[in-house]
């Protein structure tokens, strides 16, 4: 273990220490200047809003606080935010590690398109990874990692006309043109004999209604959210990834905190990830319900029509992920790096990039 990752085990092991009840402990005054993912998805509203406004001020007496807002507030994409990270703009920014690929394809391997196709999988795959990802944001972009989570399953959501239709299978999606967000879910996409049209997710509703699009890939719980149902007509069920992403602090902020305040926000913000994925978890399948017929807690059910893979889709789903998911992303990364996936990742996701 490098002395920075000894540094950041300390600062948890401290904050969890400090969290059961120490008075002693000296904490910094700081307004935080930070970024967070969409504003009207639960992953903002109810976790990462919660941590910088309510969590953190609570446990810190008000000292610590932040100017929190979202990429869709700031008017942000989300590619840019690591680099703004960088440059000292945001103290700490929530992402999307398909947002960084371009500049680390090895942090891409956290979440490949098709490879894992459920989340208590994708947790510990995660975990694994977690490691590579803390490294890559670390050399990349001069970040510490705080936090590791997910969203739903991305899931494809196609306006295919017919909703009497209920045989769709992935050989079906030839031809089309589907929105995707990474390099990554263009492999796979371009593995359907599809066309991959990048869109930002805000843009989505619109380019399916004016057939920019015929299909999208987006989580569950955030296809619903954004009323993809009043464009779409089915939904195929096979996962396409859990969009894998991190919250991260600019290294010099970081470091410029001292060990109490260091510790009470690791701790702090390992609680708030525990959170996290047993929320995503529920949202998965509440999001799956809540676009097909219910039920439906957030409001009226969708309707698209659920399309389960079938035998003969697992077939081509795992072709596709061999030939040019891993194939592709094994030649961006390189032979050490898939070396690496292989060692770590192989035997839980039951796939190996050849040599």
């Amino acid at each position: 273990m490098n002395a920075k990752k000894m540094a950041l085990a300390g600062a948890l092991a401290a904050g969890l220490a400090f969290s059961a009840g120490s008075a002693s402990a000296e904490i910094d005054t700081k307004e935080f200047r930070v970024v967070g993912t969409w504003g009207f998805l639960n992953q903002w509203k109810d976790h990462e809003k919660r941590f910088w406004d309510e969590v953190l001020p609570a446990a810190s007496g008000g000292k610590l606080t932040a100017n929190a807002k979202p990429y869709t507030e700031l008017g942000l994409s989300g590619f840019e935010i690591m680099r703004q990270l960088k440059l000292g703009v945001f103290d700490a920014a929530h992402a999307l590690t398909g947002y960084t690929s371009s500049d680390s394809p090895a942090i891409e391997g956290a979440d490949l398109a098709g490879v894992v196709q459920n989340i208590d999988t994708y947790r510990k795959v995660m975990d694994i990874y977690r490691p590579i990802i803390e490294k890559e944001l670390q050399q990349k972009y001069n970040a510490t990692v705080l936090m590791l989570y997910a969203f739903p399953s991305q899931q494809l959501w196609c306006n295919l006309g017919d909703k009497s239709n209920t045989s769709v299978s992935l050989k079906d999606l030839a031809g089309k043109k589907i929105r995707t967000y990474s390099t990554t879910l263009g492999d796979f996409i371009e593995g359907l004999g599809a066309s991959a049209v990048t869109i930002a997710f805000a843009e989505v509703v619109p380019a399916l209604q004016r057939g920019v699009a015929d299909c999208g890939t987006t989580g569950t719980m955030p296809a619903y959210s954004a009323k993809w149902g009043q464009v779409v007509t089915h939904n195929i069920r096979v996962r396409l990834g859990y969009a894998a992403t991190f919250m991260a602090m600019n290294e010099k902020s970081w470091a410029g905190l001292n060990a109490d305040t260091q510790a009470l926000i690791a701790a702090k913000a390992k609680a708030v990830e525990y959170d996290l994925w047993d929320a995503t978890k529920a949202e998965d399948q509440a999001g799956m319900d809540c676009n097909a017929s219910g039920p439906c807690a957030a409001g009226e059910p969708a309707g698209m029509v659920p399309i389960e893979p079938s035998a003969a889709d697992d077939a081509q789903l795992k072709g596709i992920v061999e030939n040019f998911v891993l194939k592709r992303w094994a030649e961006r990364c390189g032979a050490e790096c898939a070396g690496t996936w292989n060692t770590l990742l192989s035997d839980i996701t039951g796939v190996q990039i050849p040599n």
